[in-house]
């Protein structure tokens, strides 16, 4: 018997009641664009239009699908590809996800984790789709010196970065095939992070994550009492990544020429504490003096006061992204201000209703406060119902709080 071979056949068109699954235009935004003399110009999320992958969002014509949406061949109805929130521009409608790697940008100051060593370059994690790439001709050779790169340099390549280690960086350029980012490091604030504490903020989608657009290092605190930080403590490095990766580290003072120390630790201990000659020095020279040691894995020794405001600041941090809040440097200066006012409060009494031990004692008898769960709540609240109230030229302690940023 023989067989005999059909053509195929499109799919019968679905047919969707409008009154039952589909979305109508009044759904997604309350406004009559027939009756407003200016139609609106800026994308507005709404909180209820939540969609999944696969919902139809409108069977109407007259509306025009964007990122996260798709049309069927035989049909005009525009269903949603991603989970997340609906956004209507006019009368272009598309879905932002909830949670989404980071797209990389060019001028964007990322952290990323050297994951392997190639050929004249290093694979380099920045939490992207693709990893990026740091080119051997896109770092500064110990000494500063300026030339091509040989043989002996990629023979050291492991002696520059390793895998794992932690290294701050700029997109200088994004692939137009693959969106692959790569990434220079030929600036004294770039290099290799050293002396603090790696934390990651998820949400690169329209869930928290850092705010772009806004300065990303900063620092916090003064060795005062009542300025920022605890007396004593120092000040704190605080990096904000792009791509969500945060670092939060001691604070180190540039380094001079013309007053050398005896010894390499004796001098790396006055550029720690920011003392010894404060002249100032050329480009070449203060290049050719730091290039020596940009490279070392080795840490400093950071007193426990410090580390226990690094900690703090971590701690603020997570509990910024715990709580829904955008991380920025408005953000997370008003979290550390309201930690040290809860640490003030509890101080007298550690058992109060709902919190119990609140305070830890470390080693060195240095006390701290817990800035999770009831604690770190608390702090959402103290940064969320003050955000935004503060203008760019009216902070208080701007001078003290928050200095010297990249």
């Amino acid at each position: 018997m023989g067989l005999k071979i059909v053509p195929p056949s499109p799919d019968e068109p679905r047919h969707h009641d409008p009154t039952v699954s589909c979305r109508s235009p009044s759904s997604i935004s309350s406004d009559d664009d027939e009756g407003s003399s200016r139609p609106t110009k800026r994308a507005r999320l709404t909180a209820t239009s939540l969609v999944t992958p696969g919902e139809t969002i409108t069977t109407e014509q007259t509306w025009m699908r964007g990122h996260g949406t798709y049309t069927l061949p035989t049909s005009s109805s525009i269903h949603a590809t991603l989970a997340g929130t609906l956004v209507r521009t006019n009368k272009l409608l598309s879905v932002t996800p909830l949670r989404a790697r980071y797209i990389p940008s060019i001028g964007d100051l990322v952290i990323g984790r050297i994951v392997e060593v190639q050929s004249r370059r290093w694979k380099v994690d920045i939490s992207a789709p693709l990893l990026a790439q740091l080119p051997l001709s896109s770092i500064n050779l110990p000494g500063g010196v300026l030339r091509r790169r040989t043989t002996a340099d990629e023979l050291q390549m492991r002696q520059f970065f390793n895998e794992g280690e932690l290294v701050l960086a700029e997109v200088q350029a994004v692939g137009q095939q693959d969106g692959t980012a790569g990434l220079h490091t030929r600036s004294l604030r770039y290099g290799k992070l050293k002396n603090g504490v790696f934390v990651q903020v998820l949400g690169s989608g329209s869930g928290p994550g850092v705010v772009r657009g806004k300065r990303q290092s900063f620092t916090v605190g003064s060795a005062g009492a009542g300025a920022g930080t605890g007396a004593g403590a120092g000040e704190v490095d605080v990096v904000l990544g792009v791509n969500g990766f945060c670092w939060v580290s001691a604070h180190v003072e540039p380094p001079t020429s013309q007053s050398q120390p005896g010894s390499t630790s004796e001098r790396q201990q006055q550029e720690r504490l920011g003392t010894g000659s404060h002249s100032t020095v050329s480009i070449t020279s203060l290049e050719e003096q730091v290039s020596t040691s940009i490279y070392s894995s080795q840490n400093d020794i950071v007193s426990p006061s410090t580390r226990r405001e690094i900690t703090r600041i971590v701690g603020v941090i997570r509990a910024l992204a715990d709580g829904g809040i955008k991380v920025d440097e408005d953000s997370v200066t008003r979290g550390y201000n309201a930690s040290l006012e809860l640490e003030l409060e509890l101080d007298g009494d550690n058992h109060m209703k709902g919190l119990g031990d609140v305070e830890d004692e470390d080693e060195e008898g240095m006390k701290g406060i817990y800035l999770g769960g009831e604690v770190g709540r608390r702090v959402c609240e103290m940064v969320g119902s003050g955000y935004g109230s503060i203008s760019g030229g009216d902070r208080e302690g701007e001078g003290d709080m928050m200095d010297e940023g990249y």
